[in-house]
């Protein structure tokens, strides 16, 4: 959100000034829209514009929390949320640790969220965008298919109200463009196919690499082709910055404070301990402008803020919405996290990124004997196990022999832990990737994995 203010603070204002005695009471008011189109071989396939707006109130008395929420802003239909939210106090669970989010002093860092030109961009500009990433792809490679190409964006605004201080409002919209690939190479029972993807973000569509996108997903695509399944090995791997930021986004579940304070974390009591190697710094930091999930406050109205989880390789801190700080005896880091107006706010990493190296993903591999730059990891989540970190998922891409990228290779499990692949991360690389999501990518070299093959 930004200091954009609208109506929608004068309706969280006046659903708090209704608290009784002995209530907190906290109204999340929203509206918003998004766009999703997407083009196959020249026509529009899907279209969407979807709008909603509404309201969700919390009401918390004598430990225990009701909620409710409406999808409209409606002056009777807000009355009547308010009214249910009370009447789901009395079948709440007493929580000592319950309460509102509470001012801390932490002032927002003024940024960029909302950039007109996207919010007038027309329809058919979008879609031909679409048609356009296509045209390119698939130029890009005699053996490339499109599978589809997409356009998508959003916007949002946003007021938060509570009786303990805190008032915010703003606003914020982004874009992005995708495409998906299929390369096709053989005939008969030798005919095989690959998939691969690209993509470009921005918070308008100037901001767009559309040739860029097409090349990498035409890349991707073909360099599988022809893959084999290897033998059995422990070796280097490289991960492609894609792979990287979703490592990540795994990393990030085992330092959310709600698993730590429930248990559900493998680094419940390692604060202050070497838990990767020296020179891995992990950060949070939702101010820096280039990530696509930019804020300027969390989801319960306090101010975003840059958070260091993990200093040369040393656990500094937790990620903590109010109520999970609480719990742990610390403060919030502002990373209350919140889906929009029909939930009530958790907690989460909102823009996680190594600190980059210098170097480029050719140039690491040049330093590498044996090993296999990942491109692809399948089934990432369901083969991580976030409380014992042990780690096994399927992959494909190409292995590294003698600083140069050889055979692709495909039907590989990559098998360690995540406590072993933070200590053996040997080099970050520089070519930063921002993508539309809340991890960022880069290369990563990590020794010492068993790739199960043959």
């Amino acid at each position: 959100m930004t200091s954009f203010e609208s109506e929608l603070q004068a309706i969280a204002d006046r659903v708090i000034e209704q608290a009784a005695s002995g209530e907190q009471v906290e109204a999340f008011v929203s509206r918003g829209g998004e766009t999703e189109i997407r083009v196959y071989e020249g026509d529009v396939e899907h279209f969407v514009s979807a709008q909603s707006e509404g309201i969700g109130i919390r009401v918390i008395r004598d430990g225990r929390t009701g909620f409710a929420y409406a999808g409209t802003l409606d002056e009777p239909a807000i009355a009547e949320v308010l009214a249910e939210a009370r009447d789901n106090v009395e079948f709440g669970t007493v929580d000592e640790w319950a309460g509102l989010a509470e001012p801390d002093g932490v002032e927002p860092t003024d940024q960029v969220l909302w950039n007109d030109e996207l919010a007038g961009f027309p329809a058919d500009r979008k879609i031909d965008l679409a048609k356009e990433l296509e045209k390119l792809t698939a130029g890009g490679d005699a053996r490339v298919r499109v599978d589809d190409a997409n356009y998508a964006d959003a916007h949002a605004e946003a007021a938060v109200a509570t009786t303990t201080g805190i008032r915010r409002s703003g606003r914020e919209n982004g874009c992005y463009v995708s495409v998906s690939t299929l390369a096709d190479e053989g005939e008969g029972e030798d005919a095989e196919t690959q998939t691969g993807f690209g993509f470009s973000v921005g918070r308008s569509p100037a901001e767009f690499d559309l040739e860029r996108a097409g090349r990498e997903a035409v890349e991707r695509a073909t360099r599988l082709l022809g893959a084999t399944q290897p033998a059995s090995e422990r070796l280097t791997v490289v991960l492609d910055p894609f792979v990287t930021a979703q490592f990540l986004s795994v990393i990030s579940s085992t330092l959310n404070g709600e698993a730590v304070v429930k248990g559900r974390s493998l680094f419940r009591d390692r604060l202050g301990e070497q838990v990767a190697a020296s020179g891995v710094t992990l950060v949070d930091d939702p101010t820096n402008p280039l990530a696509y999930t930019a804020t300027d406050v969390d989801g319960e109205g306090l101010a975003a803020r840059r958070n260091v989880l993990i200093d040369d390789g040393v656990l500094q801190q937790f990620v903590h919405n109010s109520y999970s700080a609480r719990r742990a005896h610390v403060s919030s880091t502002g990373n209350a996290t919140r889906g929009g107006f029909a939930g009530t706010p958790g907690v989460g990493c909102l823009a996680l990124s190594l600190v980059p190296g210098t170097k480029s993903q050719d140039e690491l591999i040049a330093g590498i004997d044996r090993g296999l730059l990942v491109q692809q990891m399948q089934g990432l989540h369901s083969g991580v196990n976030p409380i014992s970190g042990d780690f096994s998922t399927g992959a494909a891409g190409l292995l590294i022999d003698n600083g140069a990228v050889g055979a692709p290779v495909r039907e590989v499990t990559i098998a360690s832990t995540l406590q072993k692949m933070l200590l053996d991360i040997a080099e970050i690389g520089g070519d930063i990737d921002w993508l539309p999501m809340r991890s960022a990518g880069m290369s990563l070299v990590i020794t010492d994995v068993t790739m199960s093959g043959t």
